[in-house]
């Protein structure tokens, strides 16, 4: 079908959430590079918002697919499930975590950790509700998720929100242990508030979040449904910045494409759920762990973590030159391969992106005026080199 076809089902029939969407239809991937319905080649410097992490050419993770498709899709979780076992334990191994539950996305992970946070005090015979959030994060779409995230502008026509979220600003301190108290279930933090600009948390920070959730008996949530699988140049973000949390929440990159999410829990947290609590229908089928364990094995059996790094800090230093001739540019931000850069105004971020766009490379926005990317781990030095001469162009 031709571009204007598709557009014309698509505002006929389809619910208008996503507004007017971006003047592409993407039909084939191969390597780090996308194909539109006309024909054009771009430069992938978006995955999916952080989801095809394998770039579209990992040979193996069709394969993986594929044999499983061939094989059995879906049983359900009422009988045991061979690649969810091995993808349990080969996660758990990975994080150091005791154990996993699997959803099908990173919005069901977080209610699910919700859950847990809730049961894990029910258990003790002192119920809490409270869990705190950081301004400007975000959490997911679902009535719980959405209250979990720190921006009025998505709360306002579902009001009223489900209760009790209260929100403290990120890397303040002092705010944090005002909030954090006796009724406090859990603290949920993402180690890079993503939607919300790209905004790093500190080390700092961090450590003061674990130790508020240890002086309160409070849980530590990390959201890495962004910064998890590898995408900041570790498995996990949170370990680089000094703090382990009792839960952690994965999505987006672990099933490499295929829509899968999880939440791992250690300690006295990972005993917090009994028969019934908890579960899903679709949820750690065998299509979506077969895609997850090939992730998985890829991020933990190979140097991709390292090549990650690498080409994370090689892209950085890059931006970080670019700023320093270029005005509009107030900060880079991120680490690995999730960066962005804060605009100045009156240059937009979503101007620059569509530019971009014109030019073969496939970006996005977050926050209130920030370009971000999030390629795919197999981008190359000179794909970026690329992205850069255009990017400059952009912004002149």
């Amino acid at each position: 079908m031709k571009l204007d076809e598709i557009a014309k089902l698509d505002s006929t029939y389809f619910m208008p959430v996503f507004g007017k969407r971006q003047s592409v239809c993407f039909v084939r991937g191969e390597d780090v590079y996308l194909f539109d319905s006309e024909g054009k080649k771009y430069t992938d410097f978006l995955s999916g918002i952080a989801v095809n992490c394998l770039g579209y050419s990992d040979e193996g993770y069709k394969q993986a697919l594929k044999d499983t498709v061939d094989s059995l899709m879906h049983t359900s979780n009422l009988f045991y499930i061979e690649e969810q076992a091995k993808l349990a334990e080969m996660l758990c191994r990975a994080t150091g975590f005791d154990n996993v539950f699997f959803g099908n996305s990173g919005t069901e992970a977080v209610e699910g950790a919700l859950k847990l946070a809730r049961k894990y005090h029910y258990n003790t015979g002192n119920p809490r509700t409270e869990i705190i959030t950081m301004k400007n994060s975000f959490h997911g779409r679902t009535m719980a998720t959405l209250a979990a995230t720190g921006q009025e502008k998505f709360h306002a026509p579902y009001k009223p929100l489900m209760e009790k979220f209260t929100y403290v600003a990120p890397n303040d301190i002092a705010a944090l242990e005002t909030a954090v108290g006796a009724n406090t279930a859990a603290v949920m933090i993402e180690p890079i508030i993503g939607e919300g600009g790209l905004l790093p948390i500190t080390p700092e920070y961090y450590a003061a979040v674990r130790s508020a959730c240890d002086e309160h008996g409070a849980l530590m949530i990390a959201d890495e449904i962004q910064t998890g699988m590898g995408r900041t140049g570790t498995f996990l973000a949170s370990p680089a910045l000094g703090a382990v949390p009792d839960v952690v929440i994965l999505a987006k990159s672990l099933g490499g494409g295929f829509p899968i999410g999880a939440f791992l829990a250690r300690g006295l947290a990972a005993q917090a759920f009994s028969a019934g609590d908890h579960g899903s229908t679709f949820g750690g089928s065998h299509l979506a762990c077969a895609a997850a364990y090939y992730v998985t094995n890829k991020l933990t059996g190979t140097d991709i973590l390292s090549h990650i790094s690498e080409t994370g800090a090689y892209f950085k230093q890059k931006l970080e030159a670019l700023a320093e001739t270029c005005g509009s540019i107030r900060e880079v931000r991120g680490r690995g391969l999730m960066l962005g850069l804060d605009l100045a105004e009156p240059v937009s971020a979503k101007a620059v992106q569509k530019a971009l766009l014109g030019a073969g490379f496939v970006t996005a926005t977050a926050g209130k005026n920030v370009l971000r990317f999030l390629p795919p781990y197999v981008i190359q030095k000179e794909h970026i080199d690329s992205l850069l001469v255009a990017l400059k162009t952009a912004l002149e």
